[in-house]
């Protein structure tokens, strides 16, 4: 499968600097054309002058979050359909940043995955344990149960990612282990095999304090099937260099 690395903006960047970012990765992209696929997850006020950056790239565009309605009287959401005419293929849901400080719950995640796939966008679904979950012992036990809770009903495994983030690894500069990462992703690959019929044609996904440093590690484990990157996607070298690593 093609392998994908997604660069999450989080809430950074001003139109000026959110498109030289992308200029400057559209350029490299066109220079060096790779085998895997970049992505960039601006936020919502960024997507139109970072879809007309990177056009005619290969870049692909997403959103940061939606909304499980496809419209509706919710003031400061965005809907699926909407990033879909933005020019977006894919959205992230779910996120531990959703989840802790909005409240988001599985059933909540899940219904915007669906709305995602339904939009005709592949939702990335982030699932990942707390410092006191993994401190437990808990970290598959949570890992799995948020997958099953958070991906639809007989899901299109073309609509479909998940991103494996530890809650306490993100932005952290801390890292499970390599074997703990092949453990856990190994998991997910099981765990999905019993909830999509094209298991494993669905990329897996790392995040949590990937860096230049440590990439190649990382995105060499079997089922890391690319990487989703927070900080070090503001920064066009290092976001370059984790993509070099994902090559």
């Amino acid at each position: 499968m093609r392998r994908l690395v997604a660069g999450n903006w989080k809430m950074n960047g001003l139109r000026a600097d959110g498109v030289a970012l992308a200029r400057d990765l559209a350029g490299r992209v066109k220079a060096a054309p790779r085998a895997s696929e970049l992505l960039l997850c601006p936020p919502a006020t960024l997507l139109a002058p970072v879809a007309e950056a990177i056009a005619g790239s290969g870049i692909a565009l997403g959103g940061q979050d939606c909304h499980a309605e496809a419209k509706g009287a919710h003031t400061g959401d965005i809907a699926a359909p909407m990033l879909k005419d933005a020019g977006c293929a894919y959205v992230l849901v779910g996120h531990s940043e959703r989840r802790r400080g909005h409240h988001e719950d599985d059933a909540a995640v899940r219904a915007k995955a669906a709305a995602a796939a339904a939009a005709g966008l592949c939702a990335i679904v982030c699932v990942g344990e707390t410092a006191a979950e993994r401190d437990g012992g808990r970290t598959e036990a949570v890992v799995v149960r948020q997958l099953r809770g958070s991906v639809p009903p007989k899901p299109n495994g073309a609509r479909l990612a998940i991103a494996y983030e530890p809650v306490w690894a993100i932005g952290t500069g801390r890292t499970p282990t390599l074997r703990d990462v092949a453990g856990v992703h190994a998991r997910i690959r099981a765990a999905l095999r019993e909830l999509v019929a094209e298991a494993d044609g669905v990329r897996i996904l790392y995040g949590g304090s990937v860096t230049p440093a440590n990439a190649r590690e990382l995105l060499s484990i079997a089922n890391v099937d690319g990487a989703l990157v927070g900080g070090a996607s503001l920064v066009a070298d290092d976001f370059w260099s984790i993509a070099q690593a994902c090559g």
